[in-house]
């Protein structure tokens, strides 16, 4: 009989989380709380990060296995070798869009979204303070894709994309890996393992692992300014 676990609930006004390792099964680790940009900030500083349904109690998850993409890992096809020639590739252009694209093309499609106007008043105020950041994908001058996420030391902590146009968001994800790779990153966090991802190049590893890369990684020197244009040349040595 498997046993039960007790999901803690956080201190509203205190930003301190349990060990990522004490997460149930399905890696839910506590719940309740606000987000507030420093709880935020120090949650995804121990691996921790928010996912639930709008209107319900936020739930803050540690799961394992752990999906990470490599920078320099990811696999271009030749088609989609083809669709990067026809985009433009930008960074903190219109953070607060990009978020908002992704959470309306979620609800478009039927789908929950865990992002809210408070998801999105906090990292928007990690934005500004240099920690959360945007690609954007433009077609003939209009955006048509785009993702953001926050980045921490060697570590950027992928949260959400959203595309318009085929292979949109790919070319958004290829131009955060050579952003990424470009400032010496080491990782992209995926946090869960989806077949898209994988297909893409991301890798599972175990949660204990994770937790070691990120021990490594987080206090490393985060780049705050991100609006140097990055060409994606270099990349096409990796297609396949």
């Amino acid at each position: 009989m498997a046993t039960k676990i007790l999901i803690p609930k956080l201190h509203p006004h205190e930003h301190t989380f349990p060990d990522p390792r004490c997460a149930s099964e399905e890696g839910l680790l506590a719940w309740g709380g606000d987000l507030n940009s420093d709880r935020l900030l120090r949650a995804y500083e121990q691996g921790i990060f928010p996912w639930f349904n709008e209107g319900d109690p936020v739930l803050w998850w540690s799961p394992d296995p752990r999906l990470i993409l490599y920078p320099n890992a990811i696999k271009i096809s030749k088609s989609l070798a083809k669709s990067l020639k026809h985009f433009e590739i930008c960074y903190d252009t219109c953070f607060e869009t990009v978020m908002r694209q992704c959470w309306q093309t979620r609800l478009q499609k039927g789908q929950n979204s865990w992002i809210s106007e408070a998801l999105i008043e906090a990292f928007c105020d990690l934005h500004v303070k240099g920690f959360a950041h945007s690609v954007e994908t433009f077609f003939e001058g209009a955006l048509v894709g785009g993702l953001y996420g926050l980045h921490l030391g060697g570590m950027f902590c992928g949260e959400s994309m959203f595309s318009i146009r085929r292979d949109a968001s790919k070319a958004a994800l290829v131009g955060l890996c050579q952003k990424i790779d470009a400032l010496g990153g080491d990782f992209i966090d995926c946090q869960l393992p989806t077949d898209h991802l994988k297909s893409l190049g991301a890798i599972e590893i175990s949660r204990e692992t994770f937790l070691g890369f990120l021990h490594e990684t987080v206090n490393k020197k985060t780049i705050q300014t991100w609006n140097t244009p990055v060409s994606l040349e270099p990349l096409e040595a990796l297609k396949l």
